[in-house]
């Protein structure tokens, strides 16, 4: 194996020397290759996704196959403007000069995807890469196997494993791949392994965009329309069994509203999957026995509202949600990453804000209010990544906003024009005419020199 990702790394090499990516015309066809291709597996793709995750074939396209498309029919439209050489002016200290910045792919560059939303993570930032005019290598979750299979065949049938290629595996491929020198790398994934990559991109000074994630809040106020809210972050927890590195990860709740807002999460949970979740042929499973396990240990010894039940044979845990939830509790240490809400109170929004600023930057954070003053104070005060004001998810499914972490929450953003640029090195040239050769700059430096100087300069 390490053979092989060697020789493939070479030959990415070498195909990148050849100059034929930094022709936008050659990466628009490359795009609608992939766009194309991919609307004729919609089928393959969304049986994938079911067979890893139990997707429904609607959650499917909503969340990953759709998005992606959406993604690449943006950057089509877009790249040839984003590819431009821009002309900027002259600073008085250049003049007369030409000045522009050109717009060069890094080279060979590395996507590590999650198994959470394994597809959309996969080729959302390799459409990225590919509009910049990158050679890449996408390498898939072993968590998700049957996506990753579909992948591979996928770009097998439509790239050139010199442009684009596929590399499966588990550990041991991760840290093969890891072991490269990359022009850049892209990551998704927990903020542990995300340390590592950074590590190891140190190794060659290689640039990195981490998309990680965090204990994500979610900040109700009393003055809030509670039942919308109930209604919107259900969604946004239990949506792919809570594996979405911006659900709502704990429920900040003033106290005066909290047994009201409890009531309407359990109404919402059953008007969306029923009495007896598990049963329903829509809900998605924990994508393997560690993570059903992991997740059922945090419920355990805490108060249960709804939920709390798991299957075991089928990796289902029901939708559940927890009152009188300790900041010490082991389901307050982590990310959850599954389809467990806490509710926690607070009496001032003071206190909440001094809830999250004592806990990492997270990658994302909603607020629900209908004080547009409360709106301005709490997004101007907390540092996250990105979110929503009442509602949960939605801020990342735009192609005109980038999307990103903060601190833990991960470093560099993408989505639209910012995976463009992500993928790119903007290139600063200054060209100057040979006549006239301006002295002042030249030695020996006079006072008057020194004087003019500062006329220039000021």
């Amino acid at each position: 194996m390490e053979k092989r990702i060697d020789a493939l790394v070479k030959r990415q090499r070498a195909y990148f020397t050849k100059g034929r990516t930094k022709d936008v015309n050659f990466r628009l066809a490359a795009l609608r290759r992939l766009r194309d291709g991919i609307r004729r597996r919609e089928k393959q793709i969304a049986a994938a996704l079911y067979a890893d995750l139990h997707k429904s074939s609607y959650e499917s396209y909503m969340t990953e196959i759709g998005i992606t498309l959406d993604e690449i029919d943006f950057l089509l439209k877009h790249t040839k403007k984003y590819a431009k050489t821009k002309r900027v002016p002259a600073s008085l200290s250049q003049v007369p000069a030409r000045c522009t910045i050109r717009k060069d792919p890094y080279g060979v560059t590395l996507i590590m995807a999650p198994w959470n939303y394994p597809f959309l993570l996969s080729l959302e930032p390799a459409a990225g890469a590919i509009a910049a005019g990158n050679c890449c290598i996408i390498k898939p979750s072993a968590y998700a196997p049957a996506v990753s299979c579909v992948i591979k065949e996928l770009i097998e049938e439509l790239f050139s494993p010199g442009y684009v290629a596929v590399v499966e595996g588990g550990r041991e491929e991760n840290t093969l791949l890891l072991e490269q020198k990359w022009d850049y790398i892209f990551f998704t994934g927990s903020v542990s392994v995300g340390k590592l990559v950074m590590k190891k991109a140190a190794e060659h000074l290689t640039p990195v965009t981490l998309e990680l994630g965090g204990k994500s809040p979610c900040i109700v106020e009393k003055d809030a329309d509670l039942n919308l809210a109930a209604k919107r972050i259900v969604f946004g927890k239990f949506l792919n069994s809570g594996q979405t590195c911006v659900a709502p990860d704990y429920c900040l709740v003033q106290e005066d509203v909290r047994e009201r807002f409890l009531a309407l999460l359990v109404k919402w949970i059953r008007r969306f999957w029923g009495e007896n979740p598990l049963d329903h042929k829509d809900y998605p499973r924990m994508v393997n026995e560690k993570h059903y396990s992991r997740v059922m240990c945090l419920i355990r010894g805490e108060n249960v509202v709804t939920g709390g039940r798991g299957r075991k044979a089928t990796l289902q845990i029901a939708p559940t949600v927890l009152r009188d939830v300790s900041a010490d509790a082991p389901v307050m240490q982590e990310e959850i990453f599954g389809p467990v809400l806490p509710v926690l109170t607070y009496r001032t929004l003071s206190e909440a804000e001094a809830f999250v600023k004592a806990r990492p930057k997270p990658l994302a954070l909603y607020l629900f209010t209908k004080n547009r003053k409360t709106v301005c104070r709490v997004t101007g005060r907390l540092s996250y990544g990105g979110g929503c004001v009442n509602d949960t998810i939605l801020h990342l499914a735009s192609s005109r906003m980038g999307f990103g972490g903060v601190g833990e929450s991960g470093m560099g953003s993408y989505h639209g024009k910012r995976s463009f640029d992500t993928f790119t090195h903007e290139k600063s040239i200054v060209e100057k005419p040979l006549r006239p050769d301006v002295p002042l700059r030249y030695p020996p430096y006079t006072k008057g020199k020194e004087k003019l100087l500062h006329r220039v300069l000021n």
